[in-house]
């Protein structure tokens, strides 16, 4: 590991100790200057620099360069975010080890309302190649965004909801096409005003083959294609928005609609076939005189569906229709505190139809107050706030009827009070270091599947019990009952602290976190499958399948996996090293780590190893070049019944020429991934013996901004 990692220590070191070579650092292309962009994921308007907590932001060309079909690899590359990784066509951001229902995803500020909140195998409700930038908030982020924020959020904003005037029109043009799966994307953005009233439109779509691999799909296979089966993409999606907008008001409107069929990479002839319809307002009331200086009002209304086909027949449905709003008023300073307070509502009717439902039918009803203050001292930026929230439960116990007469099944409603709060501060050493600290106690509800899921989830090849249950063990005989204690709240006490130096030749950034969580929800392998609907142990299995051979029921012989709680701590780090050697060459180096342990001296499953990385950026004239390496670690700390993953080492590089064309910007590149064909398998992923990582691929593309 050593030999890995030296080079890149070497130049983490030679970077932080670099002198000036001149009097300020000229910005290239593809970076952003973080002293001035806004986190629009926080409504006390924020820069980078100045949140307790770390937060990164892709925008402008950073974007651009790593814009992917799903918003998990559009990510994959930023410190401390690993991808879940279900093949091509769906991956969700894992953050610091933690994902799923502890991520929250959230679209101009408000819920995604999807189904990726439940399964790996579910994608994200979000387009990136429309987006213009993604915030990266690490650490619970429940004040703003609820309990379910514990791990953290990604914030997808576009233009979709007009924030200013303009006179005329806007937008851009951009075309891709990637050799590894005869992959071609087109979207565009238009943007256009006149006067106080302000219009939006944008357009995708993106198709795809199966994508190229550099070895057979089924880690044990010595032979066979080296193609993802069922790793196709059709998808496409639009936005219409409107908006008012004056120096004391603005009122917005949109309407998105999105569609995407998918295979599901493992299960051939099974595909997702999605689509939602998206309502999202807001109205924003400035400038007022009084305590209260300005209002704030969000609201979205989502309908979301969709069905995994097998051959010509609907499997399961899964439909989720959200309603949310957040009402938040700013306030006049008092005794210097300058802050928000606001109520936030959400209410999620879930239900998964047909015979391989895995969840039953459940409405979720959550309501919460928050505040949130920070005041000014000398070089200390104090920031606190608090959050008070209940939610609900509601579950259809019809679904359970399927279960022996018995084992009667009947869940009460079941309510859960949720109090968060943090404090933090940011110390501004001079005008180049800073250091930041923040604490934050937050508490998490259980979420629905995690109660009450009872069946064979077939995308991610397990037969899940929730929490709700447990597994009975009569002489050998396992049945499944309804436990008599319920699911206890998770309890998150985390710290982070986080140094950062903005210099002229370098900056730098660093990050270590502690993340102690009481009764933290995992997914338990047992050494149970599920045979002709019952439960025997893996290896009578093992032994039934060489008399009888291989089932012809796909939901026959999944392994069991039982939710279960117990403590859990969480540590790491995060470190990027941004180095302008010169006017015309650039260095970054990042490294990022997750520890997770349980109490009981196990690991917490699927847990995302060691990773290090490097790139160096040449820019003359018209031209930007770059090349990439990044090297994931060997991931030995495995749970019960998890395998070891084995480390991998990532190669990439591109070229962008930009063209000005008078009134249109335009940029043409050419950009290579795995350029060693390398074998790579994602730790955190169900599917990493069956789905390894796209092969050696070419991607052309242009982007033309008017």
């Amino acid at each position: 590991m050593k030999s890995n990692y030296s080079p890149l220590v070497i130049a983490l070191l030679a970077a932080m100790s670099s002198t000036a070579y001149a009097d300020e650092k000229n910005l290239q292309k593809d970076e952003t200057d973080i002293e001035r962009v806004l986190i629009t994921a926080s409504p006390i308007k924020r820069t980078v620099l100045e949140s307790s907590t770390p937060v990164t932001i892709l925008s402008g060309e950073e974007l651009d360069q790593n814009q992917a079909a799903t918003l998990g690899d559009t990510l994959k590359s930023v410190p401390g975010v690993h991808s879940s990784y279900y093949g091509p066509v769906a991956s969700s951001p894992i953050i610091r080890g933690l994902d799923g229902p502890r991520i929250k995803v959230v679209q101009n500020g408000l819920g995604a309302s999807d189904a990726s909140r439940v399964g790996p195998d579910h994608q994200v409700s979000t387009e990136t190649s429309t987006a213009t930038q993604i915030e990266v908030l690490r650490g619970p982020a429940t004040l703003l965004y609820g309990s379910g924020a514990i791990g953290g959020v990604v914030n997808v904003v576009d233009n979709r909801l007009p924030t200013q005037r303009q006179e005329g029109v806007s937008g851009e043009v951009f075309a891709q096409y990637d050799n590894v799966a005869d992959a071609k994307t087109l979207s565009t953005d238009l943007n256009a005003g006149s006067g106080d009233f302000a219009f939006h439109i944008d357009g995708y779509t993106r198709k795809t083959d199966d994508y190229k691999i550099p070895v057979p799909a089924d880690i044990d296979e010595d032979g066979g294609s080296t193609t993802l089966t069922n790793s196709d993409i059709d998808a496409s999606g639009y936005n219409l928005g409107a908006g008012w907008i004056t120096d004391d008001m603005r009122v917005a409107f949109s309407y998105g609609h999105m569609d995407s069929d998918y295979g599901l990479p493992g299960e051939e002839g099974v595909f997702i076939k999605l689509n939602q319809d998206r309502y999202q307002g807001v109205v924003d009331w400035n400038n007022l005189d009084g305590f209260i200086q300005a209002v704030h009002w969000q609201n979205a209304y989502t309908d979301y569906e969709h069905s995994e086909i097998e051959g010509a027949e609907i499997g399961t449905t899964f439909k989720n229709e959200s309603i949310e709003s957040r009402l938040w008023a700013e306030h006049a300073p008092v005794y210097g505190w300058k802050g928000i307070v606001g109520l936030h509502y959400n209410h999620s009717d879930f239900e998964a139809i047909g015979e391989e439902a895995f969840t039953p039918p459940t409405k979720t009803d959550s309501i919460a107050a928050f505040l949130m203050e920070e005041k000014k001292v000398g070089s200390l930026l104090w920031q606190v706030g608090t959050r008070v929230e209940q939610s609900t439960h509601d579950v259809d116990n019809d679904f359970f009827t399927a279960l022996s007469s018995s084992n009667s099944v009947s869940f009460d409603d079941k309510d859960y009070d949720a109090v968060s709060g943090s404090a933090g501060v940011v110390w501004s050493i001079n005008d180049r270091h800073s250091l930041a600290f923040n604490y934050a106690y937050s508490q998490r509800a259980p979420s629905a599947s995690e109660i009450y899921a009872y069946g064979p989830h077939i995308g991610s090849g397990t037969y899940e019990v929730g929490g709700g249950f447990e597994l009975s063990n009569n002489a050998g005989q396992y049945s499944v009952v309804q436990s008599n204690e319920s699911m206890d709240k998770e309890v998150s006490n985390n710290l982070d602290l986080t140094y950062r130096y903005t210099g002229d030749t370098w900056n730098a950034n660093v990050s270590i976190f502690n993340n102690d969580i009481s009764d933290y929800v995992f997914e338990s392998f047992t050494d149970l499958v599920i045979s002709d609907g019952a439960f025997i142990s893996s290896a009578d299995y093992e032994n039934q399948v060489a008399v009888s051979g291989e089932p012809d029921d796909e939901a026959d012989g999944l392994p069991v996996v039982l939710f279960a709680q117990q403590d859990a701590r969480l540590y790491g780090y995060e470190a990027q090293v941004d180095w302008h050697l010169n006017d015309d060459w650039r260095l970054e180096v990042f490294t990022d780590y997750t520890r997770a342990k349980l109490d009981s001296g196990g690991n917490v499953p699927r847990i995302p190893p060691m990773r290090v990385g490097s790139s160096v950026h040449y820019e003359y004239g018209n031209w930007h070049t770059e090349v990439e390496v990044i090297r994931n670690a060997k991931q030995d700390k495995i749970a019960d019944n998890e395998t070891s993953t084995k480390g991998y080492t990532m190669l990439s590089a591109s070229a962008n020429y930009y063209l000005d064309l008078g009134d249109v910007d335009m940029t043409i590149y050419i950009k290579g991934d795995n350029l060693t064909d390398q074998e790579g398998r994602v730790h955190s992923s169900y599917l990493k013996d069956e789905a390894p990582l796209p092969g050696r691929s070419v991607s052309l593309g242009v982007r033309a901004r008017f």
